[in-house]
């Protein structure tokens, strides 16, 4: 099973890539009339006195007085050299943040230092998951980010429990494909019992191979990593620009440390209002927004095309389709990945359309290699960890276990909402967080922020992973004079870099020169 709810959108923009998805770079704005060298301001000014970095209250020297050993990075995303531009070092943190001065673990933290003369600081960018690494995400978003290298270092870092930061791997490779066998829209009691034996058998992985860190990966123990990690770039403030799940830590880190925050950018916004079972049915919204969407595009009417597309899924169920790749069948499971991979983009919707038709044909192959994709398997057959590490900090975070009963009552008011997607995302809310040996936190995110500076949210009205309605939800949790709401009429996960200069001008003017837009202002 790979939970949707929270997932990066680098991680989703390389297995489109990888699947042969291709269409352009993404781009970065240009500077607009808000941005003058003269350093007039438009609407609402964010300009505060840099003053000295204030180390976190209570941890010993050892940890405040470090000074990372900047390196050439030795491996990027791919495993490719990453460039020279790019440096590595370790940041030393607490395992146990309720005691700063016992055992501590290694964060991974990479780097390109800014061009320009007039540095800001650091930007510190998380790209969503949980789960989703910043070693391998932040190369390939230089492009995108490139603009803001003119005034900052931009930096980010694998969080606690992802690749090289301890990474969690909970079950091997040939492990993980043999679970690919399970239904995750069980339809029988024999099907009910192994949906849940496998939730569960996962979760015992997890506690094995994470240990004692099982308990210190919360989005809090994160926060907390990110204030040390201001501290030792030499940052008063910490600036930072987070995406997808990378909002829900934002916000967080803004209510733990509030007069901490500098210029912060939240992107592909979660809702913080939202617990286990309110995300799960906002996706179910979005994605099917999104899909109603797409065959809109293609010339079909949406009810008929998705009444359509859930006859292939329930005939798939019956029996799965043959595939390309040896020993593989498309299962009713990864035909549901393989179609909702596509729709975080609209550049990937010719692909969707030929994976379709290809299924309906009676192949498999193109959907599975879409939800391979997803699910982070290469050609050899290993599979990236990511969502290993999703699944431990999303289920020490989340407080609402559903049971298989709670989830089958859920699931008429899901499948109205999406006959595609409501019955997948529906069992998920009980087969996530199955047995987990850990409770959970909280039921959801505390991100109001008294006394912080500005935050802009940026808000994607067809977002399908994190929808619209969440970056309201956030900008209003954050506090009248704090939540700041820039709306772009877009489609696809993530506003910023996909080609709308409203956007990207926006965004930049708030980073480079401290300038905010109109709160309300819409990019169409």
């Amino acid at each position: 099973m790979a939970r949707l709810i929270r997932w990066t959108a680098g991680v989703v923009a390389a297995a489109l890539l990888v699947t042969g998805c291709g269409g352009g770079s993404p781009g970065h704005g240009a500077g607009g009339p808000d941005e003058g060298d003269d350093g007039s301001r438009s609407g609402r000014s964010a300009q505060r006195t840099r003053t000295p970095s204030v180390a976190p209250p209570g941890l010993p020297a050892s940890l405040t007085s470090q000074k990372p050993d900047w390196g050439r990075c030795e491996a990027g995303a791919d495993g490719e050299a990453p460039g020279r531009k790019w440096q590595c070092a370790t940041l030393k943190v607490p395992l146990d943040w309720s005691k700063p001065g016992g055992e501590t673990i290694g964060l991974a933290l990479i780097r390109a230092r800014a061009r320009g003369e007039d540095r800001i600081g650091s930007l510190l960018f998380n790209f969503g998951g949980p789960g989703g690494s910043g070693l391998s995400t932040m190369p390939s978003y230089a492009t995108t980010a490139d603009r803001l290298r003119e005034r900052y270092d931009l930096v980010s870092w694998d969080p606690r429990g992802v690749g090289a930061s301890e990474g969690v791997r909970c079950r091997g490779d040939e492990e993980i494909q043999a679970a690919e066998s399970v239904d995750a829209t069980p339809d029988t009691p024999a099907e009910e019992r192994r949906f849940a034996k496998d939730a569960a058998d996962f979760g015992r992985g997890c506690q094995k191979a994470a240990g004692k860190l099982m308990a210190h990966v919360s989005t809090t123990d994160t926060a907390r990593d990110m204030d040390l990690m201001r501290h030792v770039l030499g940052d008063a403030e910490l600036h930072y620009f987070g995406i997808s799940y990378g909002t829900e830590l934002g916000g967080v880190y803004a209510h733990l440390f509030p007069k901490n925050v500098g210029r912060m950018i939240l992107d592909a916004v979660a809702d913080p209002t939202a617990d286990t079972i309110g995300h799960a049915e906002n996706q179910t919204r979005g994605f099917q927004r999104a899909l109603d969407d797409y065959l809109e595009s293609t010339g079909q009417d949406p009810r008929r095309g998705t009444r359509r597309i859930a006859d292939l899924l329930r005939r798939i169920d019956g029996e799965p389709l043959p595939t390309s790749t040896p020993g593989r069948k498309l299962t009713q499971t990864l035909a549901l990945i393989g179609i909702i991979l596509p729709l975080y983009g609209e550049e990937s919707r010719p692909l969707l359309t030929s994976a379709l038709k290809a299924a309906e044909r009676g192949d498999g192959s193109q959907l599975l290699a879409l939800a391979d994709g997803y699910n982070e398997r290469d050609a050899s057959g290993r599979y990236g960890t990511g969502s290993h590490a999703q699944r431990v900090i999303s289920c020490l975070d989340d407080r609402q276990r559903p049971t298989l009963e709670e989830a089958k009552r859920l699931l008429p008011r899901f499948e109205k909402i999406s006959p595609v997607f409501g019955a997948y995302l529906g069992w998920d809310t009980a087969g996530w967080c199955r047995d987990w040996p850990v409770p959970g936190q909280y039921e959801t995110p505390e991100v109001s922020a008294p006394g912080a500076p500005p935050v802009l949210v940026v808000g994607n009205t067809g977002d399908p992973a994190t929808p619209y309605e969440g970056a309201r939800r956030m900008a209003d949790e954050l506090g009248e004079d704090v939540g700041v709401m820039l709306t772009w009429r877009g489609h696809g996960h993530v506003a910023y870099g996909k080609g709308s200069d409203c956007v990207d001008t926006a965004v930049n003017a708030y980073l480079l020169n401290g300038t905010l837009p109109k709160n309300g202002k819409v990019c169409s």
